[in-house]
C-alpha cells in the first residue's frame, strides 16, 4: 500500500466505539487496532485520540446513587477508562505493539511550558514506536475547563505534533448539504477554508454519548486545515476505513478539508488553541482590523487600539476584537495594558503584540 501520509492523528468518537446500550463494541475496537497496526507496520506514525471512557463506564455501573451530572461523569470516566485502555492494550499486544495512555485536561495547555511538555511526551512515545492513546481526563475535568469534546482535543494534538493529517471517525460518511436523513442530502467531498455554506446546513444534533456533533467537527476541521493540516471526516463504522482512506489507489467517499498552504508556526498554533486562557481583551479600530486581516505580516500597534476591555500584564494572552465585537485573533502581550497610552505618544511605537506571537482568525480568508 502506498500511503498518502507518514504521520497522522486519528480521532474516534464514542458513537463509533460504543453500542446503543452504552457497552463497548469490542469487535470494532479490535478492527481499529488492526488497521492502526497495519499502518504502523507500513511506516505510518499514528496518534490515537479515543473517546469511549464515559460510555464504557455507564455499562459497568449504569445505576448510580443520586448525584449531579459532573460527579456522575467523573464516576463513569474513572470506571470506563480502565476498561477502555485495557482493551486497547490487549489488542495492540496481539499485534506485537505497545500502546500508552496519555490523559490530559484543557488546563494542561494553559501555558507554553505545559504545551511543550505534552508535545515532548507524545514525540518520545512515537520515537520509541509506542502508540499514544490520548483522552481528556474527565475524572478531574469540570465544565468550565473541559474541551468542547475530543474533536477539539484531537485538533490541538494534530497541530501540536505536526501531523500531516487529522482523521475524524464518526458514524456517518462526512459533512452533508443537509441532515443526512433528509431527502436529497448529499455528501460534500471537499471543503475549502473559505467555504461558509456547509456550516449553515449542518445539524446541531449531538451524538448519544459524545458532547459534540458535526457542527463542532466542522469548526475544528476548518481551524486545523488553516494550520496546514488536511482533515478527513469519515465513517468509522466502515470496514478498513483507515486503510482505504490512506491508500493512494483508492477513493473512499468522505469529506476532506483542504489544508492551507501556509501553516502557522509552533508558537502561533499554541496561541490559536488557547482562547480560553486569555487574561485580557482589546478592541481595535477599522484600520487596525483591516491590517491584521490582510495578507501582510503586521503586528498590533498601540495606535490601533481604541478600548481596553480587560487589563493584562506583560506575557499574558489577550483576545483581539473589532469595534463590532467580532473576534479577530489572539496574541501574547509585549507589555502591560497600563503602558499602552504612553506608548501611543512614541514616534516609534513598540507593538502591543508582535507578529511572531499573533494568531489571526480570518473569517473570510482563513487563518494566517
Amino acid at each position: 500500500m502506498q500511503s498518502r501520509y507518514k504521520k497522522i492523528t486519528v480521532k474516534v468518537g464514542s458513537n463509533v466505539l460504543a453500542k446503543a446500550d452504552g457497552t463497548l463494541n469490542v469487535a470494532r475496537i479490535a478492527h481499529l487496532v488492526d488497521q492502526i497496526a497495519r499502518l504502523h507496520k507500513n511506516g505510518v506514525e499514528v496518534v490515537l485520540v479515543s473517546s469511549g471512557a464515559v460510555a464504557a463506564g455507564r455499562a459497568v455501573m449504569n445505576e448510580t446513587k443520586k448525584s449531579d451530572a459532573v460527579s456522575q461523569r467523573q464516576l463513569w470516566a474513572a470506571l470506563g477508562q480502565v476498561k477502555l485502555i485495557s482493551r486497547y492494550s490487549d489488542f495492540f499486544h496481539e499485534e506485537g505493539l505497545t500502546c500508552a495512555q496519555v490523559l490530559t485536561t484543557k488546563e494542561n495547555f494553559s501555558s507554553r511550558g505545559h504545551y511543550l511538555n505534552m508535545k515532548n511526551c507524545i514525540t518520545t512515545l512515537l520515537e520509541n514506536k509506542v502508540i499514544p492513546i490520548v483522552n481528556e481526563n474527565d475524572t478531574i475535568s469540570v465544565t468550565e475547563l473541559m474541551f468542547t469534546d475530543n474533536d477539539e482535543l484531537s485538533g490541538l494534538i494534530a497541530s501540536m505534533v505536526d501531523s500531516e493529517a487529522l482523521i475524524i471517525l464518526s458514524n456517518i460518511d462526512g459533512v452533508y448539504t443537509a441532515h443526512p436523513n433528509s431527502a436529497g442530502a448529499e455528501l460534500i467531498e471537499s471543503i475549502e477554508i473559505n467555504d461558509k455554506g456547509p456550516q449553515n446546513a449542518i445539524s446541531t444534533e449531538r451524538s448519544d454519548f459524545g458532547r459534540g456533533g458535526m457542527l463542532t467537527k466542522f469548526r475544528i476541521a476548518k481551524k486545523v486545515a488553516s494550520d496546514g493540516i488536511g482533515v478527513h471526516v469519515a465513517n468509522g463504522t466502515r470496514p478498513d476505513v483507515l486503510i482505504d482512506l490512506l491508500d493512494t489507489s483508492k477513493n473512499l467517499k468522505h469529506t476532506f478539508f483542504v489544508p492551507n498552504e501556509k501553516p502557522s508556526s509552533g508558537v502561533k498554533k499554541w496561541i490559536g488553541y488557547s482562547d480560553g486562557f486569555a487574561k485580557g481583551q482589546v478592541q481595535v479600530n477599522e484600520g487596525a482590523a483591516n491590517a491584521l486581516l490582510s495578507d501582510k505580516a503586521v503586528s498590533l500597534l498601540p495606535v490601533g487600539i481604541v478600548k481596553i476591555d480587560s487589563e493584562f500584564k506583560k506575557g499574558d494572552l489577550i483576545r483581539i476584537i473589532d469595534c463590532n465585537g467580532e473576534f479577530i485573533g489572539m496574541g501574547k502581550a509585549s507589555y502591560s495594558a497600563d503602558k499602552i497610552d504612553k506608548e501611543k505618544q512614541s514616534e516609534k511605537q513598540k507593538p502591543v503584540v508582535h507578529y511572531d506571537y499573533l494568531y489571526i482568525e480570518n473569517k473570510t480568508n482563513g487563518i494566517k
